[in-house]
């Protein structure tokens, strides 16, 4: 490389610097443009050029110099910013107005604009030393154009963002004043006052419906002729607010009389009342922001008018929610907290209530280091009611199993128990079973209950010996009963309705076939597993859907 080669790269270096180090001096977009396109005019001696940048995937004129204002408008409209340069209306803008380079500008693979260039005075053509100066100078200029861009957009939704929290602090401001008044007039009053001062509204009316009755509390239109329209339009089911090209095209009356937007004030699903807006004295439009605020400042009125009323309804509601909490935390305390451990037998439950309390009940009974009875419940029902008759079969159960009554005699007795002292058609289903820890022997009685599964080598046996569901009739007949030497790695599966009756989004039930089939398959499995497993498998089914009743499960498996 020659002197004067090295003294031409010395001073495109530093006019580079100097040109980086002056775009970047300011976060201004025109004046960042303006600089840019003054020196690549200036470096390479055009005559004209021009410079657009992308702005919501369209390509826009944004600075030109040499263009007049007629050939400006000749600027295509473009879209799709990956493929600008090659779309067939901007190479006929350039070829049209002689624009002899053309590059683009970049920024992290990012297209933010393009340069078009004219012919230089000299008339020579633009050189690959002048394209590759030309691109250097537009990847020093990305950055700066980058930051201005993303300052700006930071600008706008900082703006958004001030005017959003202004008007959350006057909905917090006024949300404490309306709920000082319970006076219909003076919550319309404030209302009114809130609108006009915010929004410049020279024409108003604010109109409520009480007991589908049309009154129009406030209004600077023409009462009569609002009447008229209002109830000649019936708005008392307006779901969503009405913007001015809604009121031109389907209620013209309303529009000639000078109302450019509707706002329905609803309380619990319901419209209770409307609010009517004229034109704005600095004539802008009502934006959707401006919607959503009077929507909000008509909430807040019709919501104080009932405040003393949902303020009532709240404390009952907050009692009532303390109650079962307490109801829930008893009924918990009437479930076994620990299950014992037996030498022969692996045992682990599951219980899930669908709402605060419920009405299944399981219990493991220990009698003495030997025998322990398994028992569980479904209390018709839900809900307290239910909850209360479980803790009275729970009271009856614990007492009957310690005076040694033949697991027969005692079946009816806790019947003729539960039937004093039930009512309104409610009864229990039972089934309990007394287990012998050495003898691997078992005594059951079902009263009524869903048969737990015994499976034996792949095989179910229903535990079904037993007799009427408790609470109905007293004891006339007596309950049968069977007994049963259990073997090593038999599996017994006691649950309520709530597992087989457990529904999907589609209303399908899961089933006694899909709990037995799956029972079958689960022989390797300790009891903590099999439960896991089957609740893994009842949930999958139901896909996420609210269940209607309890969940309860006991497994037994021998060791």
């Amino acid at each position: 490389m020659n002197n004067s080669e090295n003294i031409k790269v010395k001073r495109n270096l530093t006019a580079l610097v100097e040109f980086s180090r002056i775009i970047n001096s300011s976060l201004d977009i025109d004046f960042i443009l303006n600089n840019v396109l003054l020196t690549c005019m200036g470096k390479f001696l055009a005559t004209k050029g021009l410079i657009a940048l992308c702005k919501d995937d369209k390509l826009i004129l944004k600075s030109s110099k040499g263009l007049s204002e007629e050939q400006k408008k000749y600027f295509p409209q473009l879209s799709d910013k990956n493929d600008f340069i090659n779309n067939h209306e901007l190479q006929k803008f350039i070829t049209d107005f002689k624009f002899q380079a053309v590059e683009k500008i970049s920024s992290s693979d990012e297209c933010l604009g393009i340069v078009c260039l004219g012919e230089k005075l000299n008339k020579q053509p633009f050189t690959e030393d002048d394209t590759e100066f030309l691109k250097t100078i537009l990847n020093i200029s990305a950055s700066a154009i980058q930051n201005s861009l993303t300052v700006n957009e930071i600008k706008i939704v900082n703006r958004a963002l001030d005017s959003r929290v202004q008007r959350l602090n006057s909905l917090f401001e006024l949300s404490k004043e309306f709920g000082f008044f319970s006076e219909s007039s003076r919550v319309v009053k404030l209302l009114v006052y809130s609108v006009i001062g915010q929004f410049l509204v020279s024409k108003f009316a604010v109109v409520t419906f009480i007991d589908g009755q049309l009154r129009i509390i406030e209004s600077k239109f023409s009462e009569d002729q609002l009447l008229n329209i209002l109830t000649s339009n019936d708005l008392s089911k307006l779901e969503n607010p009405l913007v001015e090209s809604d009121i031109q095209n389907n209620f013209s009356a309303l529009y000639e009389l000078g109302v450019e937007l509707v706002v329905p004030m609803q309380l619990q699903g319901q419209v209770k009342g409307l609010i009517l807006l004229g034109k704005r004295i600095n004539n802008q439009k009502y934006s959707e922001a401006d919607i959503e605020f009077i929507y909000s400042i008509g909430s807040l009125a019709i919501i104080s008018l009932e405040n003393r009323r949902l303020f009532k309804e709240a404390l009952e509601k907050q009692k009532m929610e303390e109650e079962l909490e307490i109801a829930r935390g008893i009924q918990k305390n009437l479930l076994p907290g620990k299950i014992p451990e037996y030498k022969n037998f692996d045992i682990a439950v599951f219980n899930l209530t669908s709402q605060q309390v419920g009405g299944d009940y399981y219990d493991v009974i220990p009698l003495n280091d030997n025998s322990f009875y398994i028992a569980i419940g479904d209390v018709s029902g839900k809900g307290v009611p239910a909850a209360l008759l479980m803790a009275n079969l729970q009271a009856f159960l614990k007492t009957i199993c310690r005076q040694e009554i033949q697991i027969v005699e005692a079946t009816a007795l806790i019947n003729d128990l539960v039937t004093e002292n039930t009512s309104d058609g409610r009864f229990i289903t039972f089934f309990w079973a007394l287990f012998e820890n050495e003898s691997r022997k078992i005594h059951y009685v079902n009263a009524g209950h869903n048969p737990p599964l015994l499976i034996r080598n792949g095989k179910i046996q229903k535990l079904e010996k037993g007799g009427m569901i408790f609470g109905v009739l007293k004891t006339i007949s007596p309950y049968l009963s069977e007994e049963i030497i259990l073997k090593k790695n038999d599996i017994i599966i006691l649950f309520t309705d709530g597992v087989t009756e457990a529904k999907n989004v589609n209303d399908d039930e899961f089933g006694d076939e899909s709990l037995e089939s799956l029972a079958v398959g689960i022989e390797g499995l300790s009891a903590q597993e099999i439960v896991a497993k089957i609740k893994e498998e009842v949930q999958k089914f139901a896909q996420g859907a609210m269940q209607s009743d309890d969940m309860t499960m006991v497994v037994l498996k021998v060791r």
